[in-house]
Protein backbone atom coordinates (compact mmCIF):
# COMPACT_ATOMS: atom_id res chain seq x y z
CA UNK A 1 0.00 0.00 0.00
CA UNK A 2 2.75 2.16 0.44
CA UNK A 3 4.12 2.08 -2.39
CA UNK A 4 0.91 2.67 -4.91
CA UNK A 5 0.82 5.59 -2.51
CA UNK A 6 3.97 6.69 -3.68
CA UNK A 7 2.97 6.45 -7.14
CA UNK A 8 -0.18 8.46 -6.39
CA UNK A 9 1.89 11.17 -5.30
CA UNK A 10 3.50 11.57 -8.71
CA UNK A 11 0.06 11.51 -10.22
CA UNK A 12 -0.78 14.18 -8.16
CA UNK A 13 2.65 16.33 -8.56
CA UNK A 14 1.91 15.65 -12.78
CA UNK A 15 -1.61 17.22 -11.65
CA UNK A 16 -0.22 19.67 -10.03
CA UNK A 17 2.40 21.34 -11.93
CA UNK A 18 0.33 21.32 -15.18
CA UNK A 19 -1.09 24.57 -14.81
CA UNK A 20 2.63 25.97 -14.92
CA UNK A 21 2.08 25.22 -18.73
CA UNK A 22 -0.45 28.09 -19.05
CA UNK A 23 2.39 30.82 -17.41
CA UNK A 24 4.79 29.94 -20.13
CA UNK A 25 2.40 30.19 -22.69
CA UNK A 26 2.60 33.88 -22.00
CA UNK A 27 6.18 33.68 -23.33
CA UNK A 28 5.66 31.57 -26.19
CA UNK A 29 3.31 33.32 -27.60
CA UNK A 30 5.85 36.33 -28.11
CA UNK A 31 8.78 33.96 -29.51
CA UNK A 32 5.42 32.49 -31.78
CA UNK A 33 4.46 35.60 -32.70
CA UNK A 34 7.30 37.03 -34.04
CA UNK A 35 8.12 33.80 -35.68
CA UNK A 36 5.19 34.05 -37.46
CA UNK A 37 6.01 37.29 -38.44
CA UNK A 38 9.45 36.19 -40.25
CA UNK A 39 7.54 32.97 -41.85
CA UNK A 40 4.68 35.23 -43.46
CA UNK A 41 6.99 37.66 -44.78
CA UNK A 42 9.37 35.17 -46.01
CA UNK A 43 6.42 33.19 -48.03
CA UNK A 44 4.88 36.03 -49.28
CA UNK A 45 8.47 37.86 -50.46
CA UNK A 46 9.43 34.76 -52.07
CA UNK A 47 5.78 34.06 -53.72
CA UNK A 48 6.28 37.67 -55.08
CA UNK A 49 9.67 37.57 -56.10
CA UNK A 50 8.79 34.35 -57.90
CA UNK A 51 5.88 36.06 -59.70
CA UNK A 52 4.02 33.28 -58.16
CA UNK A 53 0.45 33.29 -56.67
CA UNK A 54 0.34 33.60 -53.05
CA UNK A 55 -0.68 30.00 -51.08
CA UNK A 56 -2.83 30.73 -48.38
CA UNK A 57 -2.80 27.29 -46.84
CA UNK A 58 0.90 27.09 -45.78
CA UNK A 59 0.28 30.76 -43.85
CA UNK A 60 -2.55 29.32 -41.36
CA UNK A 61 0.11 27.13 -39.83
CA UNK A 62 1.32 30.02 -37.49
CA UNK A 63 -2.29 30.72 -36.50
CA UNK A 64 -2.76 27.17 -35.94
CA UNK A 65 0.00 26.95 -33.71
CA UNK A 66 -0.36 30.09 -31.60
CA UNK A 67 -4.05 28.91 -31.15
CA UNK A 68 -2.64 25.70 -29.59
CA UNK A 69 -0.10 27.67 -27.75
CA UNK A 70 -2.87 30.43 -26.20
CA UNK A 71 -4.73 27.15 -25.03
CA UNK A 72 -2.16 24.67 -24.72
CA UNK A 73 -3.15 22.83 -21.34
CA UNK A 74 -6.84 22.39 -22.33
CA UNK A 75 -6.30 22.25 -26.24
CA UNK A 76 -2.95 20.44 -26.78
CA UNK A 77 -2.65 18.16 -23.24
CA UNK A 78 -6.52 17.73 -22.21
CA UNK A 79 -6.71 16.26 -25.95
CA UNK A 80 -3.40 13.31 -25.84
CA UNK A 81 -4.52 12.61 -22.15
CA UNK A 82 -7.56 11.59 -23.03
CA UNK A 83 -6.52 9.46 -25.83
CA UNK A 84 -4.43 7.80 -23.90
CA UNK A 85 -6.08 7.76 -20.64
CA UNK A 86 -7.72 4.39 -20.94
CA UNK A 87 -4.67 3.10 -22.14
CA UNK A 88 -2.84 3.19 -18.70
CA UNK A 89 -6.78 2.11 -17.51
CA UNK A 90 -7.05 -0.59 -19.32
CA UNK A 91 -3.37 -2.16 -18.33
CA UNK A 92 -3.53 -1.17 -14.85
CA UNK A 93 -6.65 -2.94 -14.64
CA UNK A 94 -5.06 -6.07 -15.90
CA UNK A 95 -2.23 -5.68 -13.36
CA UNK A 96 -4.79 -5.43 -10.67
CA UNK A 97 -6.47 -9.32 -11.93
CA UNK A 98 -3.27 -10.43 -11.77
CA UNK A 99 -2.03 -8.97 -8.46
CA UNK A 100 -4.90 -10.17 -7.04
CA UNK A 101 -5.26 -14.06 -7.88
CA UNK A 102 -1.12 -14.44 -7.28
CA UNK A 103 -2.24 -13.09 -3.27
CA UNK A 104 -5.13 -15.55 -3.18
CA UNK A 105 -2.22 -17.82 -4.82
CA UNK A 106 0.07 -17.29 -2.33
CA UNK A 107 -2.07 -17.56 0.82
CA UNK A 108 -3.31 -20.78 -0.58
CA UNK A 109 0.25 -22.48 -1.11
CA UNK A 110 1.66 -20.98 2.37
CA UNK A 111 -1.32 -23.08 4.50
CA UNK A 112 -0.76 -25.67 2.71
CA UNK A 113 2.92 -25.83 3.19
CA UNK A 114 2.04 -25.70 6.73
CA UNK A 115 -0.80 -28.42 6.89
CA UNK A 116 2.11 -30.83 4.69
CA UNK A 117 4.94 -30.31 7.49
CA UNK A 118 2.74 -30.41 9.57
CA UNK A 119 1.73 -33.93 8.76
CA UNK A 120 5.10 -35.04 7.91
CA UNK A 121 6.16 -36.17 12.05
CA UNK A 122 9.68 -35.71 10.47
CA UNK A 123 8.70 -31.79 10.28
CA UNK A 124 5.92 -31.24 12.24
CA UNK A 125 7.51 -30.19 15.06
CA UNK A 126 10.30 -27.38 13.24
CA UNK A 127 6.81 -25.41 12.37
CA UNK A 128 4.22 -26.39 15.11
CA UNK A 129 4.84 -25.59 18.83
CA UNK A 130 2.22 -28.18 20.21
CA UNK A 131 3.71 -30.86 18.73
CA UNK A 132 6.73 -29.74 19.41
CA UNK A 133 6.01 -29.83 23.17
CA UNK A 134 4.49 -33.21 22.41
CA UNK A 135 7.91 -34.92 20.89
CA UNK A 136 9.80 -33.39 23.73
CA UNK A 137 6.85 -34.91 26.32
CA UNK A 138 7.50 -38.52 24.83
CA UNK A 139 11.10 -38.23 25.26
CA UNK A 140 12.65 -39.04 28.42
CA UNK A 141 15.62 -38.30 30.81
CA UNK A 142 18.15 -40.98 29.00
CA UNK A 143 21.39 -39.89 28.00
CA UNK A 144 19.96 -40.60 24.58
CA UNK A 145 16.40 -38.88 25.00
CA UNK A 146 18.69 -35.88 25.81
CA UNK A 147 20.89 -35.92 22.52
CA UNK A 148 17.55 -35.84 20.66
CA UNK A 149 16.44 -32.91 22.64
CA UNK A 150 19.38 -31.40 21.59
CA UNK A 151 19.19 -32.31 17.69
CA UNK A 152 15.18 -31.38 17.99
CA UNK A 153 16.21 -27.90 19.08
CA UNK A 154 19.20 -27.28 17.00
CA UNK A 155 16.91 -28.69 13.90
CA UNK A 156 14.15 -26.19 14.95
CA UNK A 157 16.66 -23.28 15.12
CA UNK A 158 18.32 -24.27 11.74
CA UNK A 159 15.14 -23.78 10.43
CA UNK A 160 13.73 -20.78 11.42
CA UNK A 161 17.31 -19.34 11.08
CA UNK A 162 16.73 -20.27 7.72
CA UNK A 163 13.62 -19.29 7.35
CA UNK A 164 14.33 -16.04 8.56
CA UNK A 165 17.26 -15.44 5.77
CA UNK A 166 14.95 -16.35 3.18
CA UNK A 167 12.01 -14.22 4.18
CA UNK A 168 15.01 -11.35 4.37
CA UNK A 169 16.23 -12.22 0.88
CA UNK A 170 12.94 -12.00 -0.42
CA UNK A 171 11.87 -8.46 1.30
CA UNK A 172 15.23 -7.44 -0.05
CA UNK A 173 13.98 -8.28 -3.36
CA UNK A 174 10.58 -7.50 -2.76
CA UNK A 175 11.64 -3.63 -1.65
CA UNK A 176 14.44 -3.29 -4.87
CA UNK A 177 11.63 -4.59 -7.10
CA UNK A 178 9.18 -2.04 -6.02
CA UNK A 179 11.90 0.66 -5.74
CA UNK A 180 12.84 0.19 -9.66
CA UNK A 181 9.30 0.67 -10.49
CA UNK A 182 9.15 3.60 -8.41
CA UNK A 183 12.61 4.84 -10.35
CA UNK A 184 11.24 4.61 -13.85
CA UNK A 185 7.71 6.19 -12.56
CA UNK A 186 9.39 8.77 -10.97
CA UNK A 187 11.71 9.73 -13.75
CA UNK A 188 8.33 9.39 -16.43
CA UNK A 189 6.73 11.83 -14.46
CA UNK A 190 10.07 14.44 -14.45
CA UNK A 191 10.10 14.54 -18.09
CA UNK A 192 6.09 15.11 -18.59
CA UNK A 193 6.37 17.96 -16.65
CA UNK A 194 8.91 19.60 -18.41
CA UNK A 195 7.59 18.75 -21.49
CA UNK A 196 4.07 19.75 -20.49
CA UNK A 197 5.60 22.96 -19.37
CA UNK A 198 7.94 23.27 -22.04
CA UNK A 199 5.73 22.67 -24.49
CA UNK A 200 4.30 25.90 -25.41
CA UNK A 201 8.35 27.25 -26.32
CA UNK A 202 8.58 23.77 -28.25
CA UNK A 203 5.08 25.01 -30.65
CA UNK A 204 7.20 28.32 -30.60
CA UNK A 205 10.13 27.66 -31.65
CA UNK A 206 8.17 25.09 -34.38
CA UNK A 207 6.66 28.24 -35.97
CA UNK A 208 10.16 29.57 -37.26
CA UNK A 209 11.26 28.59 -40.68
CA UNK A 210 13.81 25.59 -40.16
CA UNK A 211 12.22 24.44 -37.09
CA UNK A 212 8.94 22.50 -37.79
CA UNK A 213 10.41 19.08 -36.76
CA UNK A 214 10.64 20.72 -33.15
CA UNK A 215 6.87 19.82 -33.31
CA UNK A 216 6.72 16.25 -34.40
CA UNK A 217 10.01 15.91 -32.29
CA UNK A 218 7.48 17.17 -28.92
CA UNK A 219 4.45 14.95 -29.69
CA UNK A 220 6.95 11.89 -30.29
CA UNK A 221 8.93 12.06 -27.42
CA UNK A 222 5.83 13.37 -24.87
CA UNK A 223 3.74 10.30 -25.74
CA UNK A 224 6.72 7.93 -25.85
CA UNK A 225 7.17 8.92 -22.29
CA UNK A 226 3.43 8.57 -21.34
CA UNK A 227 3.08 5.08 -22.63
CA UNK A 228 6.33 3.85 -20.17
CA UNK A 229 3.29 3.49 -17.52
CA UNK A 230 1.17 0.79 -19.63
CA UNK A 231 4.44 -0.57 -20.91
CA UNK A 232 5.16 -1.05 -16.73
CA UNK A 233 1.61 -2.76 -15.89
CA UNK A 234 2.20 -5.22 -18.72
CA UNK A 235 5.65 -5.94 -17.08
CA UNK A 236 4.71 -6.32 -14.24
CA UNK A 237 1.47 -8.15 -15.13
CA UNK A 238 3.15 -10.46 -16.68
CA UNK A 239 5.56 -11.61 -14.07
CA UNK A 240 2.71 -11.71 -11.86
CA UNK A 241 0.95 -14.69 -14.25
CA UNK A 242 4.41 -16.46 -14.34
CA UNK A 243 4.33 -16.70 -10.92
CA UNK A 244 1.03 -17.53 -10.17
CA UNK A 245 1.69 -20.26 -13.03
CA UNK A 246 4.42 -21.71 -10.50
CA UNK A 247 2.57 -21.43 -7.59
CA UNK A 248 -0.42 -23.06 -9.53
CA UNK A 249 1.70 -26.13 -9.90
CA UNK A 250 2.84 -26.29 -6.24
CA UNK A 251 -0.51 -26.15 -5.08
CA UNK A 252 -1.19 -29.42 -7.40
CA UNK A 253 1.51 -31.11 -6.13
CA UNK A 254 1.30 -29.90 -2.46
CA UNK A 255 -1.90 -32.26 -3.33
CA UNK A 256 -0.22 -35.33 -2.83
CA UNK A 257 0.04 -35.83 0.91
CA UNK A 258 3.38 -37.96 -0.08
CA UNK A 259 5.33 -34.95 -1.26
CA UNK A 260 7.67 -33.03 0.65
CA UNK A 261 7.44 -29.07 0.34
CA UNK A 262 10.66 -27.19 -0.84
CA UNK A 263 10.74 -23.91 0.64
CA UNK A 264 13.77 -22.43 -0.28
CA UNK A 265 11.68 -19.63 -3.22
CA UNK A 266 14.29 -20.19 -4.90
CA UNK A 267 12.06 -19.75 -8.79
CA UNK A 268 10.57 -16.78 -7.38
CA UNK A 269 14.10 -15.20 -6.42
CA UNK A 270 15.17 -15.86 -9.66
CA UNK A 271 11.89 -14.09 -11.50
CA UNK A 272 12.37 -10.82 -8.81
CA UNK A 273 15.90 -10.84 -10.08
CA UNK A 274 14.66 -10.88 -13.58
CA UNK A 275 11.88 -8.02 -12.75
CA UNK A 276 14.63 -5.70 -11.27
CA UNK A 277 16.40 -5.95 -14.35
CA UNK A 278 13.35 -6.24 -17.02
CA UNK A 279 12.24 -2.58 -15.85
CA UNK A 280 14.93 -0.94 -16.72
CA UNK A 281 14.41 -1.83 -20.45
CA UNK A 282 11.04 -0.41 -20.21
CA UNK A 283 12.21 2.96 -22.13
CA UNK A 284 13.45 0.27 -24.75
CA UNK A 285 10.59 -1.31 -25.04
CA UNK A 286 8.41 2.11 -25.71
CA UNK A 287 10.61 3.03 -28.54
CA UNK A 288 9.28 0.25 -30.45
CA UNK A 289 5.78 1.70 -30.34
CA UNK A 290 6.91 5.08 -30.90
CA UNK A 291 9.99 6.22 -32.20
CA UNK A 292 10.96 9.01 -30.69
CA UNK A 293 14.50 10.63 -31.86
CA UNK A 294 17.10 12.25 -29.42
CA UNK A 295 16.53 9.16 -26.84
CA UNK A 296 19.74 7.36 -27.40
CA UNK A 297 22.20 8.31 -24.69
CA UNK A 298 19.28 8.23 -22.22
CA UNK A 299 18.68 4.42 -23.32
CA UNK A 300 22.05 3.70 -23.32
CA UNK A 301 22.21 5.03 -19.65
CA UNK A 302 19.36 3.40 -18.65
CA UNK A 303 20.39 0.13 -20.18
CA UNK A 304 23.95 -0.24 -18.43
CA UNK A 305 22.46 0.50 -15.03
CA UNK A 306 20.05 -2.38 -15.66
CA UNK A 307 23.40 -4.26 -16.15
CA UNK A 308 24.95 -3.01 -12.84
CA UNK A 309 21.78 -3.31 -10.67
CA UNK A 310 21.74 -6.77 -11.93
CA UNK A 311 24.61 -8.29 -11.16
CA UNK A 312 24.75 -6.48 -8.16
CA UNK A 313 21.22 -7.85 -6.80
CA UNK A 314 22.24 -11.56 -8.47
CA UNK A 315 25.69 -11.45 -6.97
CA UNK A 316 23.71 -10.75 -3.68
CA UNK A 317 20.99 -13.06 -4.36
CA UNK A 318 22.68 -16.13 -5.80
CA UNK A 319 25.56 -16.19 -2.53
CA UNK A 320 22.23 -16.57 -0.05
CA UNK A 321 20.46 -18.44 -2.82
CA UNK A 322 23.56 -20.56 -2.66
CA UNK A 323 23.99 -20.84 1.20
CA UNK A 324 20.73 -21.93 1.56
CA UNK A 325 20.25 -24.35 -1.48
CA UNK A 326 23.63 -26.13 0.29
CA UNK A 327 21.80 -26.83 3.35
CA UNK A 328 18.79 -27.79 2.09
CA UNK A 329 20.66 -30.76 -0.13
CA UNK A 330 22.44 -31.64 2.91
CA UNK A 331 19.12 -32.12 4.50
Amino acid sequence: MEWNNMHEVLRSLYDDMLPLAGQMAAVAKGAAGLGALFYVALKVWQALGRAEPIDVFPLLRPFALGICIMFFPSIVLGSINAILSPIVSGTHGILEGQVLDLNSLQEQKDRLEYEAMVRNPETAYMVSDEEFDKKLDELGWSPSDLGAMAGMYMDRSAYNFEKMMKDWLRNLLEILFQAAALVIDTIRTFFLIVLSILGPIAFAISVWDGFQATLAQWFTRYISVYLWLPVSDLFSSMLARIQSLILERDIAMLADPSYIPDTSNTVYIIYMIIGIVGYFTIPTVTGWIIQAGGAGNFTRNVNQTAMKSGNMAGAAAGSVVGNISGRLMNK
